[in-house]
Parts: structure tokens; sequence; C-alpha cells
């Protein structure tokens, strides 16, 4: 989780619903959906809401992501345009 003067920021796994979430404030933010295999996880999907657009709210929220699914030694496979742009430029 991270905070700013004006907003607090949350990112969280809902494992429940296969996806990551960014919250600002409390309100949903964005989302990255991913199906989770056996040793593998693919990200499917990020979004943005419009309202939160342009704050790199996506960028932060796929750093955590894949930042998580390092840590558990799973192999990422980014289905996700945004995901794949993101690894290319932030290898790990």
């Amino acid at each position: 989780m991270a905070e700013t003067e004006d907003q607090k920021i949350e990112i969280s796994d809902r494992t429940a619903l296969s996806r990551y979430e960014i919250r600002v404030d409390g309100d949903l933010a964005g989302l990255a959906d991913y199906r989770l295999g056996e040793d593998e996880i693919t990200f499917t999907h990020t979004e943005t809401r419009p309202e939160f657009g342009g704050q790199g709210l996506a960028s932060k929220l796929v750093e955590f992501a894949v930042t998580d699914a390092r840590s558990r030694n799973l192999e990422i496979i980014p289905v996700c345009p945004f995901v794949k742009d993101w690894i290319a430029e932030n290898p790990g």
C-alpha cells in the first residue's frame, strides 16, 4: 500500500475474483485480471477507469502484480499488451 498527501492508494490481490485491484481513497480505480495455473500466472486484461487515467496507476498496479508473481516463482504469461510492455521495460 502506498499513500500520497492527498490520496490513499491500496493495491491487493483479490484471489476470489482472479484479479489485482488498485483503489484510490477506497474507490476501485483499476484492475489486472489473471488466470492462475499450477506454476504460472497469465495476465489477460488490465484497465484503469477513465476518471483515474493519466496518474500512472496502471503501472503501479502491474508492478505490484508482477513483483508478487515473481516472489511466488510463477512463470508470467503476459497476454495483456500493457503487462507485456511493462515487463519488457522492467525486466527482472
